[in-house]
């Protein structure tokens, strides 16, 4: 019996030790087959389109191509293709493979080079940037099974009673999710996901707004029994800043100790009240498919005046960093200026403020411009809308011009919560006109990649305009984009109007592109061959060719610069780019450069152009290479143009005649057929004149604008 009980319990702990064990390889198991899904994205998905901070990603084979574009060396800007850039930093080569990309803070300039069979191009600056590394994860790191991307898209939206349509961007986020097999998460965020592929879109845009309106007749029967009541009531324009006696350099000039400003009726009149219609217009009454005033958007979505619901971490949706310019000169008043206050209010309750989303901040601008707060100073709607509140009016004049330089300078620093990885808006609201210039300092400001918006309130009349010392500021204060960055509104009283409008527009950051073209951001440098086989006839036609190129440019300090270089066996510096800044003065000295004659070494023309123009080219410019030969060099080429390239230089080869195509194509950058030219006579330079200036603007094109 002794020996059947030990043998039982033998047997017994025998069973209990191999169920065990069966265990233990089961939970192994399942352990080892809980490995983490690694998404893959396609070969032309950018950084920037991927909302997540940090993931792992698998690319495809075949990303090697020009048609992905890369920006940068090592630190890539978010606009670049992931996998391409992943080839040219080497984490992986053309057959694919997993990657690990790291998002960081935008850079001030990005240098282009040529790497692992990659070419990366320059730029001047973008908002955001990344890493990548090779595609193991960070230990204490959880890496999402999915991607959320984010994108724009439009809907449709009918006009009034009108039966056209359109397309008006929503700056919605849509997310991709790529779901498979569930990936290993802390237990406090355990989560099920299902094999398939869903689209969710999320438009807060269309949740919460709806049009609240009076019937019409009963309005304008209010309103013509008030015209009736108040037969001498109208809006009185500022006489003592904008009538015909005084200068319009002294607009806004009185104080508050003299007691006159602009008087506050009840309501917003601008002629006298025997005309029912005009009355009709001037107060707040809107009729479907009636324009009160231009906003480029439907009666409908400007009738969507409730504010959106605010989120706790903001819009993200929105995440733009803004500062509002509000006016605080005299001329304002104390009624007008309360509905200034009033609309920003309600832009900052619209966009709903947050860490994740908008940043707002505002400067108060009259003689000089000061910050009322800073970007990182309210993460929040209602606090944000209490301090608007409490903003005091500063009085002067309304120099806007000094405002926006100010902001240029001072307001979109990290240390006042500029983000980096989100664009720069400002948007200026202007009581009539500004008493100072506008033009250069908002072209710096656009140039520093800084989107301007600008909102006239009430804008000069007819017999005003002489008195506008800057006429049509706007125009050249904003992109030339058909209205798209300026509103007008013709009076302070629908101002609430434009809330939605505006805050469409600001959100919409694909459409943020600043005011930069392809003819007004370059620094453009000739080099143009001298050699004895051109011969003084043919020489007077390249100079044509160069004066046709150019007058196809905007050519100023601030818009696109000039300059050319000669060569034979030398060099010759013929005007650097701060030699000239207006059109004529450029092409009156292409017309003066005299021919040299000589041999023909353009490799060392390439050096001495890098050296003598291109390293003083600004920051903020795309430094283009027009060179033009009609032989082939007694030097070397492809060393001194693999430096101008990798110093960010963009080259065009211009061959006449004898020149070597190999040659052509070693100085063009790539894709080398875009960027060289050959003619078999010089007169026959004029056809590619077109083609040319085409290449440079589908290139600059292609290429992002912050």
């Amino acid at each position: 019996a002794l020996r059947t009980m030990k043998a039982t319990v033998i047997a017994t702990f025998f069973g209990v030790f191999l169920i065990c064990t069966y265990a233990a390889k089961e939970t192994t198991k399942k352990t080892k087959k809980a490995k983490l899904y690694v998404p893959q994205i396609d070969c032309d998905v950018k950084a920037g389109k991927i909302i997540n901070p940090e993931f792992i990603a698998k690319c495809p084979p075949g990303c090697q191509d020009v048609k992905y574009r890369v920006y940068g060396t090592d630190i890539y800007a978010s606009f670049s293709s992931v996998c391409n850039a992943a080839i040219h930093s080497g984490i992986i080569d053309n057959t694919g493979g997993k990657i690990l990309v790291q998002k960081v803070a935008g850079h001030s300039g990005y240098r282009g080079s040529f790497s692992n069979g990659v070419r990366s191009l320059s730029l001047p600056r973008w908002r955001e940037s990344f890493l990548v590394s090779e595609g193991k994860p960070r230990k204490g790191v959880t890496y999402p099974s999915t991607l959320e991307y984010s994108s724009s898209k439009s809907m449709a939206v009918k006009s009034g009673n009108c039966s056209d349509h359109v397309n008006v961007p929503t700056g919605d986020t849509v997310r991709r999710e790529y779901q498979t097999s569930p990936v290993p998460t802390p237990a406090t965020q355990m989560a099920t996901t299902t094999p398939t592929p869903t689209t969710t879109t999320t438009d807060p845009s269309t949740t919460t707004l709806k049009p609240t309106t009076t019937p019409v007749t009963t309005r304008s029967t209010t309103v013509a029994a008030a015209a009736k009541t108040r037969p001498g009531l109208h809006r009185v324009r500022d006489i003592a800043f904008r009538g015909s006696s005084i200068s319009a350099s002294n607009r806004n000039v009185l104080r508050p100790s003299t007691g006159i400003q602009r008087q506050e009726p009840v309501a917003a009149f601008r002629r006298a009240a025997s005309s029912p219609a005009h009355l009709a217009m001037e107060t707040d009454l809107w009729k479907p498919g009636f324009g009160l005033f231009d906003t480029g958007f439907s009666s409908k979505e400007e009738l969507n005046l409730k504010p959106l619901e605010s989120i706790s971490q903001g819009n993200p949706n929105c995440k733009v960093d803004l500062s509002f310019l509000m006016d605080g000169s005299w001329s304002i008043g104390k009624r007008r200026f309360q509905l200034q206050k009033q609309f920003l209010s309600n832009v900052a309750q619209a966009l709903g403020i947050g860490s994740a989303g908008p940043l707002m901040g505002i400067v108060q601008y009259g003689d000089d411009p000061s910050t009322e707060f800073n970007l990182k100073t309210y993460a929040n709607s209602k606090d944000l809308r209490n301090a608007i509140e409490k903003i005091s009016q500063k009085g002067g004049l309304s120099n806007v011009g000094k405002a926006l330089s100010f902001v240029n300078k001072n307001f979109f620093l990290d240390a006042n919560g500029n983000r980096g990885g989100a664009p720069n808006v400002v948007v200026v609201l202007v009581d009539g006109w500004p008493t100072d210039q506008v033009e250069e300092a908002s072209r710096l400001a656009r140039e520093s990649g800084i989107n301007i918006f600008f909102v006239t309130i009430e804008a000069a009349a007819e017999s005003e305009k002489q008195k506008v010392i800057e006429p049509n500021f706007v125009d050249k204060a904003v992109c030339r984009t058909n209205g798209y960055y300026s509103i007008n509104v013709p009076s302070w009283f629908g101002l609430h109007k434009v809330v939605q409008p505006l805050v469409k527009r600001v959100c919409d950051t694909d459409r943020l592109v600043c005011s930069k073209t392809c003819l007004n951001s370059a620094d453009i440098g000739f080099v143009i061959d001298g050699s004895s086989s051109v011969g003084t006839s043919n020489f007077r036609t390249v100079l044509q060719f160069v004066a046709n190129i150019s007058k196809e440019f905007e050519i100023s300090d601030t818009d696109t610069r000039v300059g050319a270089v000669q060569y034979t066996y030398e060099q010759r510096l013929e005007f650097s780019f701060d030699k000239y800044s207006t059109k004529q003065d450029v092409l009156s000295a292409i017309k003066r450069i005299s021919y040299w004659s000589g041999g023909t070494s353009t490799g060392a023309a390439i050096s001495y152009a890098s050296e003598q123009l291109f390293s003083k080219s600004k920051p903020n410019k795309r430094k283009i290479m027009i060179l033009i030969t009609d032989g082939r060099s007694y030097d070397d080429v492809r060393v001194p143009a693999m430096a101008a390239h990798q110093n960010g230089v963009i080259a065009y080869a211009i061959g006449v005649a004898w020149a070597a195509q190999d040659e052509l194509e070693a100085i063009a950058t790539d894709p080398d057929k875009e960027h060289s030219f050959f003619v078999d006579e010089f007169d026959n330079l004029y056809r590619f004149v077109n083609q040319l200036i085409q290449n440079i603007c589908t290139e600059f094109n292609s290429q992002p604008r912050n």
